[in-house]
């Protein structure tokens, strides 16, 4: 029936046949479950691009269904650094390893956090502290800085009702044991 209404609502609106799938789109998962909304907002947010560790296959990069959300891979030592003058002003910004799980910066080397909810992951977290985090770029909401590349000052637009979504999808989720390494600072 809300489809309906909207498919009316856009009609009379005279919107664009993109404009009415958005419509649609944005209906349908505002009707689903907190976990099928929460599925849907991490899968199209790029959580993946960093926090799924990745295979090589004929297609190129693919995610690895096995390790989904489950951060940088502990066991995988990262290649070695790149030389001195390759990141910075006038080079690259930032460079990753093969999964994309790790990154090194003018900030030091960053990893991807293990976002399913196991210990060595977001067991402990509340939604309230997923929310704070990604609400103040901090960890935990008032730790340490959350690192590039990671975009949570775009996640900080969402509403409370949509990270909550989020985190309840990723409580969800296949827990996987995986403590991820701490950054390391510039010029470790």
């Amino acid at each position: 029936m809300k489809r309906l209404m909207m498919a009316s609502i856009c009609l009379l609106a005279a919107c664009t046949p993109e404009e009415a799938r958005q419509q649609a789109a944005t209906q349908a998962t505002a009707d689903a479950s907190p976990v099928e909304r929460g599925r849907y907002l991490v899968s199209t947010s790029g959580c993946h691009d960093c926090h799924t560790p990745k295979t090589f296959g004929p297609q190129g990069l693919g995610l690895d269904s096995s390790r989904l959300l489950s951060g940088h891979p502990a066991s995988e030592p990262i290649p070695p650094l790149p030389p001195r003058g390759l990141v910075g002003p006038q080079g690259w910004g930032a460079v990753g390893n093969n999964h994309f799980t790790a990154w090194f910066g003018p900030w030091g080397v960053s990893y991807a956090a293990n976002l399913t909810p196991d210990s060595t992951g977001l067991e402990s977290w509340t939604d309230s502290l997923f929310i704070a985090t990604m609400r103040t770029g901090r960890h935990m909401g008032n730790g340490r800085p959350i690192l590039p590349p990671m975009p949570w000052f775009n996640l900080a637009g969402m509403t409370d009702e949509d990270l909550r979504a989020m985190f309840a999808y990723l409580q969800s989720i296949p827990r996987i044991t995986n403590r991820v390494p701490a950054p390391q600072p510039p010029g470790s």
